[in-house]
């Protein structure tokens, strides 16, 4: 298997490389060392069809180059996929003049962005390890929907609710054993998101 879980693609022509889609199936197919023709075999489709994805995906530095193996009279080369899973970075959507000065001028949103993003990663490499790993993963999601009247009780609740959280954080936190992450996030909840 490949030694990177997820790869987070933030350049827009290596997403674009993932827009057909076999190639997504011949990345997936190529966790294991393999050759385009072996992909070919095992998908059902043409080795010349998979080279030309093959190629594309190379190009795109989502495969890499792992060796070669004598099949027959024929050397092949060998590829693997650089992670398990791919992601899109938000940042891609964040582009933009405007979103890049609303990121720098609201610190708290762009902290959320990144929070987003980290928690979809992290998402992600667990779900790898349960499903190639058959890991059991330990994990815990709250997600609630408060209204405010105004802007003083939603700081007055989030200010409470870290005042909280402190003390049971203290209590069962220890500095040996398993780590985990705690992710708390207020933000407006809206229809049109």
């Amino acid at each position: 298997m490949t030694d990177t879980r997820v790869e987070v693609l933030d350049d827009p022509e290596r997403v674009a490389a993932l827009a057909h889609p076999l190639r997504v199936v011949i990345l997936d197919a190529l966790r294991e060392p393999d050759s385009a023709a072996g992909v070919a075999r095992r998908i059902g489709d043409t080795r010349q069809k998979v080279n030309h994805h093959v190629k594309a995906l190379l190009d795109a530095g989502l495969l890499r180059s792992v060796g070669e193996r004598r099949r027959g009279n024929f050397v092949e080369q060998l590829y693997q996929s650089v992670a398990s899973s791919f992601m899109v970075s938000s940042r891609l959507a964040c582009s933009g003049d405007r979103r890049v000065e609303a990121l720098r001028s609201q610190l708290p949103l762009e902290h959320l962005v990144e929070l987003g993003e980290r928690v979809q990663h992290d998402a992600i490499a667990l779900l790898d390890r349960a499903a190639f790993d058959g890991e059991e993963i330990p994990s815990l999601t709250v997600d609630a929907a408060v209204r405010f009247p105004d802007a003083a009780s939603r700081a007055a609740f989030f200010d409470e609710y870290l005042e909280t959280l402190k003390p049971l954080l203290k209590k069962h936190g220890a500095r040996k054993g398993e780590a985990f992450r705690v992710a708390v996030a207020l933000y407006p909840e809206r229809s049109d998101s």
